[in-house]
């Protein structure tokens, strides 16, 4: 009900297929992967890979994050320009992570 009345407030526009340069969750992964990988100690069950990625997550600077959100025009013009095609923001397979700071 509220996006049909917000509806208007949106540009639309066709999100081509097999672009996953246009997921900036793919930057996101690969800084908390880094993250990770550098852990020293690393993590070494389960429970300690998630307790390692959320605190990575809540230690990924606010700029960071918006300079990602802010590339979106840039990596949109990128991707016109060549025509769908790989531009250089790809980054790999696309997975999402969902989580929480406590």
């Amino acid at each position: 009900m509220w996006l049909q009345e917000h509806s208007s407030d949106f540009r639309h526009f066709h999100w081509p297929p097999k672009s996953p340069e246009m997921n900036i969750i793919e930057d996101i992964r690969d800084a908390l992967l880094y993250a990770v990988e550098n852990r020293s100690p690393p993590p070494r069950t389960p429970m300690d890979l998630w307790t390692v990625l959320k605190d990575e997550w809540c230690e990924l600077p606010p700029r960071y994050l918006q300079t990602l959100v802010e590339s979106m025009p840039h990596r949109v013009a990128a991707l016109l320009c060549v025509r769908g095609g790989p531009t250089r923001y790809y980054a790999g397979v696309p997975v999402f992570l969902a989580l929480q700071c406590t």
